[in-house]
């Protein structure tokens, strides 16, 4: 499965960084029927994502099955610097993970 996270992470003001992310992802629920088998189709959902800043966790979600397509994040924290690491990586139900890291600019 190629999972692809696409990260934008800034310098607001001050030590303020904004960031914006999408985990490219299914997200079944397990709940869907698909239209040409009548088949249930199986649950395929991130179940946490992590967020650290230079190697520091700042932000844990722990997510379900209620969770949309593509989960859209989008967050500011404040005790960041340019030139700073921020890491994004998740695992599914599946054992399935992925990760991706940026410089704030």
């Amino acid at each position: 499965m190629a999972n692809e996270i696409k990260i934008r992470a800034w310098m607001a003001e001050g030590d303020k960084a904004t960031v914006k992310a999408i985990i490219f992802h299914p997200m079944e629920t397990g709940l869907r029927k698909d239209k040409s088998t009548g088949q249930i189709i199986p649950a395929h959902y991130i179940t946490e994502a992590k967020i650290e800043h230079n190697g520091k966790n700042i932000m844990t979600c722990l997510w379900g099955p209620g969770v949309s397509k593509n989960p859209f994040l989008s967050f500011s924290f404040k005790g960041a610097k340019s030139g700073d690491n921020l890491k994004i990586s998740w695992v599914d139900n599946k054992g399935d993970h992925s990760s991706d890291e940026v410089k704030l600019a």
